[in-house]
């Protein structure tokens, strides 16, 4: 995690902090692994290059997830207003998108729920990262996890952490002293400001406040599963696994591009004479915006003058090079490298071809869609569940459904034609017509649309006895 999180932060300095220790061999001889050129010759600048694909391909998971929020629905009238609610006030899409771009870099994300009744009204939703966390497996399910953060006041020789531990029931709150490696002694809350304001809502044992549910209020969403480096663990799979030297590569070709560039930057090399002296000890310089020269005191036999020196430079190499590693880190991150602009030559293409450019980013999504889906219900359902409980809200809570899009957006005159083939097949009914072309519409605005168009159309069945004489 530490390594896929120096490439997801796009940050050369925290990637030669991880590169320059030098762990292995081989990390030597990576791009971020060597010295830097100021380490080796004070004043000058750092030639190396980085590319930020690790956080574009990071995005791009989460787009292709929570860009379009999934259908959440329970059955309960009341209860789905205020669902909408909650997800509308908690801003859970933008919760959701921040935790499936970190999932695809840092292998997966915990959700939480929990609450704070000086701040909102309502249970909050939030993401905790994976290396923050101690979680707890048993065949595969969590059954309890541990959140640590580092308080303010830490110092070099003293680190405050707050432990905060999820149990079905109960949540503990812990706070510790130690140092950068080592947890410490656990100390009363109340010797740091951060966690005093918990005392007055822990229960009587004293480092505990009780939920009121036998629900666990945390889970784990893996990002991909299996983890090839730990065969068997419940733990998930990052999106840079095995793409870690491609990223090296990549830095290493756009650095050695634009050493090229910096190379090939004109340079005049003119005689000692053509400099003009500045007096004893400051030297002698060559002006070259000067216009008008007058004769020089030079030797008949100095040669000629300047010379101008420019050195090609290999564009089309390093672009081909840049094009074929992006597309293998691309895929073997599983997803097409449409998604990213290399496919895009400007002329226009047929569904079936953007299908089958866009076939293994599909998949990838329909794989991280699985994986999101029961998480996300039952923390939706423990939200529902501590609002009742902790707020008094007169709802019946129950387990939403969870259900993602296709991911493909097609156009009007697309979706046009789908409908009228279906129709002249005989079969669809105007309703689900309705409802394709307009999915986010409920069963009264679809009703009210389907009674328009047949009483337009003349389709509508005729009033039995509107017609009778009285």
């Amino acid at each position: 995690m530490r390594v896929d999180d120096a490439w997801y932060s796009g940050d050369r300095c925290r990637l030669a902090r991880v590169y320059g220790n030098h762990e292995r061999p081989t990390e030597r001889r990576k791009v971020w692994g060597r010295r830097r050129d100021a380490e080796r010759q004070p004043g000058r600048r750092d030639g190396r290059l980085h590319v930020p694909l690790a956080g574009d391909i990071a995005r791009t998971s989460a787009d292709m997830l929570f860009a379009d929020m999934p259908a959440i629905r329970v059955e309960d009238k009341t209860t789905q207003e205020r669902l909408d609610l909650l997800l509308d006030e908690g801003r859970v899409q933008q919760t959701l998108l921040s935790g499936a771009e970190q999932a695809a870099a840092l292998s997966g994300v915990f959700l939480r729920v929990t609450w704070d009744k000086t701040l909102a009204d309502r249970p909050l939703l939030t993401v905790c990262q994976p290396d923050n966390a101690v979680p707890e497996f048993r065949f595969g399910m969590l059954r309890a996890v541990s959140f640590w953060r580092e308080l303010d006041g830490s110092t070099a020789a003293t680190v405050w952490r707050h432990v905060e531990r999820h149990e079905p029931g109960r949540i503990v709150h812990a706070l510790y002293e130690g140092t950068r490696d080592n947890i410490g002694r656990r100390t009363p809350l109340t010797e740091h400001p951060d966690t005093a304001d918990l005392v007055d809502s822990l229960d009587t044992d004293g480092d505990s406040i009780a939920t009121g549910i036998d629900q666990l209020t945390a889970a784990y969403v893996p990002n991909m599963l299996p983890n090839r480096l730990h065969r068997g663990s419940p733990i998930g799979r990052s999106d840079y696994a095995g793409v870690h030297d491609q990223f090296d590569a990549l830095d290493e070709t756009w650095s050695s591009w634009m050493r090229d560039i910096r190379l090939a930057r004109a340079r005049l090399i003119v005689p000692d004479g053509y400099l003009r002296d500045h007096g004893p000890g400051a030297g002698a310089s060559f002006d070259d915006d000067r216009e008008v020269w007058h004769s020089l005191k030079m030797p008949p036999n100095e040669g000629a003058g300047i010379t101008l020196a420019q050195f090609a430079i290999r564009v089309a190499e390093h672009q081909t090079t840049a094009e074929a590693i992006t597309r293998q880190a691309i895929q073997t991150a599983g997803y097409d490298a449409a998604a990213f602009g290399l496919d895009g030559d400007g002329q226009p293409v047929t569904a079936t071809e953007v299908d089958a450019r866009t076939a293994r980013g599909m998949v990838t999504r329909k794989k991280k869609a699985g994986y999101w889906r029961h998480p996300l219900a039952d923390m939706l359902h423990v939200m529902l569940l501590l609002d009742a409980k902790q707020f008094g809200r007169r709802i019946t809570p129950e387990r939403p459904r969870v259900e993602f899009g296709d991911g493909v957006a097609e156009s009007e005159q697309q979706t046009a034609t789908t409908l009228d083939l279906l129709a002249r097949a005989g079969a669809v009914s105007t309703s689900t017509k309705v409802k394709i072309l307009h999915p986010e519409w409920d069963d009264t605005a679809v009703k009210a649309e389907v009674d328009a168009i047949l009483a337009e159309t003349g389709a509508a069945a005729p009033d039995p006895v509107g017609t009778f004489p009285m």
